[in-house]
């Protein structure tokens, strides 16, 4: 028996219909402006963990990002799984160890070069090499945590504001934590180096308020991270600090990353000045 088929069946099998209506929502979403499309991003630290997060969520709202880390394995690693999630020329990135003033000016001429400029600076790196008192710190660890924790942020964001003044304006983010909030008797001199961020925070964003740059500060609660696996898992420790957080959880990098990422754009615009804790609803003020 001969088969038979219909205009309208040949039309459906052999020719695909063009629907008005998926027409026209792709070219809604082809002309959809991301929040960070043009911007340019600095990520210190950020090969893994909340800074990786961080660079990851930047380049998801529209920005290109430089990434950075002290092992050019690290950098390495992160760019091969950035690149290729989105492309080469969305994320480059370098090694920066941002204690030593030749790799944060080579970061910074680096993004210059390749990017034309920077509007955003994301300055994450932190080192914790002791737990305990902060009066059985050792005064070389001490010197160690505030020229890592404190004195590079201080610095790169001295060097790089000439280049965020010269596009007219831009975001500053510190990566903080909760221990600066709220500080942890077995993270001695690390919280105290943490609270002094605070403080920066305060000053900068009033010394840049003219220039049309914000500077705000998110301090993370306790994040599952290599940097804080010391904390969640240990069993013994994790359980304790699981009952001083409401949403009994530990939280996640990419829960920070969103957060840095919205205090870059425009959409926290009245935004500066501010610490943003993101812990679960751990103490963290009145």
């Amino acid at each position: 028996m001969k088969k038979i088929i219909s205009n309208s069946s040949r039309a459906i099998i052999g020719n695909p219909i063009e629907i008005p209506g998926k027409i026209q929502a792709q070219k809604m979403f082809s002309n959809y402006k991301k929040p960070l499309d043009g911007k340019v991003a600095i990520v210190t630290a950020s090969t893994d963990g909340i800074g990786f997060a961080a660079a990851s969520q930047l380049v998801e709202d529209g920005a290109s990002v430089m990434i950075s880390s002290r092992k050019k394995l690290n950098v390495d690693n992160a760019l091969e799984k950035l690149q290729k999630k989105y492309s080469a020329d969305k994320v480059r990135g370098v090694v920066c160890h941002v204690a030593k003033k030749d790799d944060r000016s080579n970061l910074i001429q680096e993004t210059v070069k390749i990017f034309g400029g920077i509007d955003i600076l994301v300055s994450n790196a932190g080192t914790n090499p002791m737990s305990g008192s902060v009066l059985d710190c050792d005064e070389r660890i001490w010197d160690k945590i505030f020229d890592v924790n404190v004195k590079s942020t201080y610095l790169i964001t001295k060097e790089v504001l000439p280049h965020l003044i010269s596009r007219g304006g831009g975001s500053i983010i510190y990566v903080s934590s909760i221990a600066g909030v709220d500080p942890m008797p077995e993270l001695g001199a690390y919280s105290v180096s943490k609270t002094a961020l605070l403080g920066l925070t305060k000053i900068v964003a009033l010394d840049l308020v003219n220039h049309n740059i914000r500077v705000n500060c998110v301090a993370p609660g306790i994040v599952r991270t290599k940097f804080a696996s010391m904390l969640t898992e240990t069993e013994s420790l994790s359980e304790h600090l699981l009952q001083t957080i409401p949403m009994r959880r530990f939280g996640r990098s990419e829960e920070i990353g969103t957060v840095i990422s919205f205090l870059a754009s425009p959409l926290s615009s009245y935004i500066t000045g501010e610490v943003i804790v993101v812990s679960g609803g751990m103490k963290s003020r009145l």
